[in-house]
Parts: C-alpha cells; sequence; structure tokens
C-alpha cells in the first residue's frame, strides 16, 4: 500500500551550499545543483564585455579583414558564433565571412566546427579531442616561420599557445572574443568571499580561469587571501570544469577536482561524488547520522540545523562518545562570550532540530557527548 507520509529521499547535495562564480551559464549551473539540494550562493566573480560595444574585437575585426591572416583558429563555439553576429552587427559580417573562407580555418573541436559551419564556412581541420595542444602541434609541423595566425580567444588563457607560435616565427594575432572585466556590483562576490573564509560554503565552483584569478584578486585586495587559501586547503571543496579554469589556484598551490569531461552535467557530478563522501557520518543511539555542511541526515531524513548547532556537532563529532565541556563548547559558538547559558540554548535547539533528543547525551557538571553506539566505542576510542 502506498505510504502517502513517506518522504522522497533527499538528493545527494541535500544540506551541502555550493558557491557559484560564473557569470554565463550561472543559472544553468545552479538548476543543476539545486535540482540535486543543493543550496547555491551565486556571485558572478566577473562580468562579459558586450561585443557589440568592444571596441577591441570591433578593431581586430577590421585588421584580419584588411591584412589577411594565413590562419584563422576557432578555439569555442559560442565565441565564434559571437564574432559572426557582432560582425553583421556592424555590417562587416560578409566582409569577415569572405575573408575566412580564404584562410586557412582550423576548429578546435566537433562544436566549433559546428558553430563554423553554420556560418557557410568549412573548417580546413579539426581534432576529435577538442585540444588545443593537438592543433598546436599540427600548426608547428606545417610550419608558422613568417605566417600570420589569429586565434580566437575567449576570456580563457590557453597556455604556451600563443608564446609557443611567436617562438616558431609566427605573427600572432588576438580576436579577443568575450573579455572579461570585474563585477559592476562587488558586494555579492565580497559575501561569497566571505561565506568560504569562514566555512560557509562547502564547496565553490569555477568554470573560467578569469573567475577563479578575479576572487583571488578580490580576497587580496581586502587582505584576506592567506584566510582564502586556508580554507580552500583544508575545508571548502574548490571544483573546476577543466585544467584550464584551475591554473589560477594552481599557481597558489591549491589542489582542485575536475571532471573527466569539461562540462557543467560532470562537473555536478562530480560535487554528487565528493561532498558526500567528505560528510562525517557515526552510527549513534541506534540511528545513523551524517554531518553534513548546514544539515544532518538521521536514517536519510534531512534535518536543517541552525549554525550554532552545527557548530557544536562538529565539536561533538570530533570526538564522538568522548565528554566535552561546556567552555569547549562555548568557544565553538559564534560571538557567545563567555556565558555558558548560551551552550545549553543551543544544545537545546539542536536536539530539538534533529528531532532525536537521545542522540546527545548531558553529563552533569561535565558536559555533553554523542551517544555513541556501544559497537563503535573501539573504532573511535583513539580519535
Amino acid at each position: 500500500m502506498y505510504d502517502e507520509e513517506k518522504r522522497p529521499a533527499p538528493g545527494p547535495l541535500a544540506g551541502f551550499t555550493v558557491g557559484v562564480t560564473a557569470a554565463r551559464r550561472a543559472d544553468e549551473l545552479g538548476a543543476l545543483l539545486g535540482r540535486r539540494g543543493a543550496a547555491v550562493l551565486h556571485a558572478p566573480a566577473l562580468r562579459i564585455v558586450p561585443l557589440a560595444d568592444d571596441g577591441e574585437l570591433l578593431a581586430a575585426t577590421k585588421q584580419l579583414i584588411d591584412q589577411a591572416p594565413d590562419v584563422v583558429v576557432a578555439t569555442t563555439a559560442i565565441g565564434f558564433r559571437g564574432w559572426v553576429e557582432a560582425a553583421d552587427g556592424w555590417g562587416l559580417g560578409e566582409s569577415l565571412i569572405d575573408r575566412l573562407r580564404e584562410v586557412e580555418l582550423l576548429a578546435r573541436g566537433p562544436k566549433v566546427k559546428g558553430a563554423v559551419r553554420a556560418a557557410g564556412l568549412t573548417e580546413d581541420w579539426s581534432p576529435s579531442s577538442e585540444s588545443m595542444a593537438e592543433v598546436l602541434d599540427r600548426l608547428l609541423e606545417e610550419g608558422v616561420d613568417g605566417r600570420r595566425v589569429a586565434v580566437q580567444l575567449h576570456g580563457e588563457p590557453v597556455p604556451g599557445f600563443v608564446e609557443a607560435l611567436r617562438a616558431a616565427g609566427a605573427e600572432v594575432v588576438g580576436v579577443p572574443v568575450y573579455r572579461w572585466m570585474p563585477p559592476e556590483e562587488i558586494a555579492p562576490l565580497d559575501r561569497l568571499l566571505d561565506a568560504t573564509v569562514s566555512r560557509g560554503l562547502d564547496a565553490v565552483t569555477f568554470t573560467s580561469a578569469p573567475a577563479a584569478a578575479s576572487l583571488l584578486s578580490r580576497a587580496e585586495d581586502r587582505g584576506l587571501l592567506p584566510e582564502l587559501l586556508a580554507a580552500l586547503h583544508h575545508d571548502v571543496l574548490p571544483a573546476c570544469v577543466g585544467p584550464v579554469t584551475a591554473l589560477p589556484l594552481q599557481a597558489r598551490g591549491i589542489d582542485t577536482v575536475q571532471p573527466e569531461r569539461f562540462r557543467l552535467g560532470p562537473l555536478v557530478q562530480l560535487l554528487c561524488q565528493e561532498l558526500p563522501s567528505r560528510a562525517r557520518a557515526l552510527p549513534i543511539a541506534g540511528h545513523r547520522v551524517e554531518i553534513r555542511g548546514h544539515a544532518v541526515l538521521v536514517d536519510g531524513d534531512l534535518k536543517p540545523v541552525p549554525p550554532a548547532g552545527m557548530s557544536l556537532l562538529r565539536v561533538l563529532s570530533r570526538r564522538p562518545g568522548w565528554v566535552v565541556a561546556r567552555s569547549e563548547l562555548l568557544r565553538a559558538l559564534p560571538g557567545a562570550g563567555r556565558d555558558e547559558h548560551a551552550v545549553e540554548t543551543a544544545m537545546a535547539r539542536l536536539r530539538t532540530a534533529l528531532g532525536v533528543p537521545k542522540l546527545i547525551q548531558t553529563v552533569v557538571k561535565r558536559g555533553y557527548r554523542l551517544a555513541l553506539d556501544p559497537a563503535a566505542d573501539a573504532k573511535y576510542a583513539d580519535a
């Protein structure tokens, strides 16, 4: 018989808070995270200069029309489409297409190849791997000494690509599609930065290298860079869509996680694996208790817990089954002062939120302890 009271199982990211730094496709990423149960804090770490207003792109387009390059490298589908659309808006669309028909046109991967063909052009070559390294190898094998190579940029750094071409004798012209600038409104980024430093986030996602660089730069401006790096080193998981995006973080010694396929969907799936695996799960008073970022799973049932309660629970879980003094718990409460009554108040709210008061035992005149199941005592005796 169908049980009307049965609740759906919480999503794999339920109880976790994830920061989103993306400017483009942020709604899509936020929706993917939300559907899996995550609370999402969005703060664009940058903004994209509208193509129609981009004087640098207009100048580069006119230069290529006036002085034909030998090779054009199209690196992203959205960037190539945007370039052609912007040229149309400036009345240069036909001239640009005519010029691109005359040159050797390389497309980095199937998606870019589709954008090239949608513009009525045919690429001369495209790697199946979507690898810029493979494009570079082909160009160097052909020989680029004395040749003019135009590279459609997309805000992302292409490590070593331009430098290697110039070292081999090429003249490289950058086509700056979608240039990144600091966000017009800085307050949301500051809120995300503060949440990261205070461990109010469980993970922060990056879908472009400029976004990662922007967050680091803002932290440095505010004198919070050491605190940010410490948080990303130990407590807040930095998740990048790919290795190029991770470069600014890696330059600061931060290890990141990345999906095998550099797409939003695999990035979210990676978080669905990583964050639950990092949560502390304990057998307490006959129940399975899993401590997540801002909530607790009790036998698979999600229990939202106030921040003060989560602070107490984390201290208790470091030594499960051991008595923790009120004075130590008081130090874990933000802004609690010296009144140990604050611990009692927060503990009462924590027990109410968990819905199973016996999970936490009061030890008279000593403090509190998690009621660890007897069979687990030996395992955690040296915790």
